[in-house]
């Protein structure tokens, strides 16, 4: 009989939210429950329980360790992108993907729908964490934070927006299905090209 390895409460929790990912890409997030992920990496459910507390903490939990994850990754671009070694498509693509891909706009409008509003406090606060962050070095190049932060607002609502009905709006609309990532894609790099005619 094999015996499970015996994890840390860090391991065990980030285990749980990496199935918990995974079921919210594959099946969406009415599937991100405590008996689910629990079968999936082999744990109770009172051992989530111990952890999350509810399938709202566990939903709250997935939302902040995803946008974590997003946050970083589009931290690095964004440098990459202002360096002149990326481009601004990269930053469109890694937000938009975020919220259609990775599922964290069905999680959000999952949560909003349930009631479970206050569970999208991580995402805000790592979005807002992530532009407090870069927002001081393209002040040094523009000379204004406030225009980092207008660019992330848009480009948020943007990718959840695209995320929700993107696709269906589009082909209503006789455009391309990438129409909305485009549209972000010219925001930014006429943000770069001001940057670049003031310095």
């Amino acid at each position: 009989m094999a015996t499970r390895k015996r994890l840390s409460p860090e391991e065990s929790r980030l285990a749980a939210l990496e199935a918990a990912r995974g079921l919210l890409i594959e099946t969406g997030p009415q599937s991100v429950t405590l008996k689910a992920v629990a079968a999936r990496i082999g744990r109770t459910h009172a051992n989530l329980l111990h952890h999350f507390g509810s399938a709202a903490g566990l939903q709250k939990a997935l939302a902040g360790h995803l946008a974590e994850a997003v946050c970083a990754t589009i931290a690095d671009a964004v440098r990459a992108s202002r360096a002149g070694l990326g481009h601004p498509r990269e930053v469109v693509d890694l937000a938009f993907d975020a919220f259609d891909k990775e599922g964290a706009g069905a999680l959000a409008s999952w949560m909003i729908l349930t009631g479970n509003e206050d569970a999208l406090t991580p995402i805000v606060e790592t979005i807002h964490e992530l532009v407090d962050e870069i927002a001081p070095e393209e002040a040094a190049h523009s000379g204004s934070a406030t225009q980092v932060h207008e660019e992330t607002l848009a480009l948020v609502l943007m990718a959840m927006g695209d995320a929700l009905i993107g696709s269906a709006l589009a082909r209503s609309l006789g455009l391309p299905e990438t129409a909305a990532r485009d549209r972000a894609e010219r925001m930014l790099v006429r943000s770069l090209e001001a940057v670049a005619d003031k310095s």
